[in-house]
């Protein structure tokens, strides 16, 4: 029988990474868990099953209010309309009786009084996205473990990825990224988008992006909702992806590459309303530009090498207008 909560389902999960493997190290390691937290589920799965034990005392303390007070909270609700903490006060300064919020709680639960409805006006939800692929690329460096870097690129718009792992996070492997990228994504790419990371600001990246008329915009520091999807899909890789991978597979980049498939061609998003990146890229296909447009528009004149120090990459920006002025 399948266990119906989401975290009941969770740990049937874990015990089928145990039976996988064999070893309860390895699953717990695997799985992200404690060694003892695994051994716990793994005993207590013939008595009771996947779903958390009720944490209703045995004994419950008698009844600490009389029918007087019960219905005096009853009236103060009926007529006040008022929460359990208001009510209270409204007990002791006008009654002079002294209960606990507790207290007035298990009263309106005992007579089933529905909850106070509470009137918020709605904000309307927008999503920041891009309007065309291409148009801003974010890239970001995933620690996954001691010698395993991800390097991470999502498109703005269409949330299309391109995904690979390197043992170090350097300049080289930086480019090597780049060049990948440009070899795997399905359109070409105006501008890319980085934190502040240092593996970002090497004259020889930012000068290779120079080379593939792609602008370098990084964001400010400590901001990395600014880099939002790119932090949010590695959020999704440690999930979905890494909990079952075998870190210490020869060809774990080959697994990376099957999971970055079925993310960008299976994997359907709330966010393009159940498409998946694919389909999403060739609906908009139409709009995207070629690279003969990219090179066209890119202007060398208005890009630069960036600083990586923020404050310094601001004075530089400021010096720079003024001698064209």
């Amino acid at each position: 029988m399948a266990p119906d909560s989401a975290s009941a389902q969770t740990r049937q999960k874990w015990l089928a990474v145990y039976y996988q493997v064999g070893s309860i190290s390895v699953a717990a390691r695997r799985c992200g868990i404690a060694r003892s937290t695994l051994q716990r589920w793994i005993k207590r799965k013939e008595l009771e099953g996947f779903e958390d034990r009720s944490r209703r005392p045995h004994h419950l303390a008698r009844q600490q209010f009389d029918d007087e007070v019960e219905n005096l909270v009853l009236q103060i609700r009926q007529t006040q309309n008022i929460g359990k903490i208001r009510i209270c006060s409204f007990l002791f300064q006008q009654h002079s009786i002294q209960v606990s919020v507790a207290t007035v709680g298990r009263i309106l639960k005992k007579n089933d009084c529905p909850p106070i409805k509470r009137f918020h006006k709605q904000q309307p939800f927008i999503r920041y996205s891009r309007p065309i692929p291409s148009d801003r690329v974010q890239m970001d460096v995933c620690k996954i473990t001691t010698g395993i870097y991800q390097y991470t690129a999502i498109d703005d718009c269409s949330r299309f990825r391109v995904m690979y792992t390197y043992k170090r996070r350097t300049a080289a492997n930086t480019i090597d990224f780049l060049d990948r990228l440009i070899e795997q994504m399905p359109f070409p790419i105006q501008r890319i988008q980085t934190d502040r990371g240092r593996e970002f600001f090497a004259y020889c990246f930012q000068e290779r992006l120079m080379e593939y008329h792609i602008k370098f915009r990084p964001i400010k520091p400590r901001s990395p909702h600014l880099n939002g999807k790119v932090e949010r899909s590695q959020q999704t890789d440690l999930q979905e992806f890494y909990r079952t991978a075998d870190l210490k597979d020869a060809h774990l980049n080959d697994r990376l590459e099957e999971w970055q498939f079925y993310y960008n061609y299976q994997r359907s998003h709330s966010s393009l309303n159940g498409k998946t990146p694919g389909l999403a890229v060739a609906e908009i296909g139409a709009e995207t530009p070629f690279w003969d447009d990219v090179i066209a528009r890119y202007d060398p004149s208005k890009e630069r090498i960036r600083e990586q120090h923020y404050a310094r990459d601001k004075q530089v920006a400021s010096h720079r207008r003024k001698s064209k002025t």
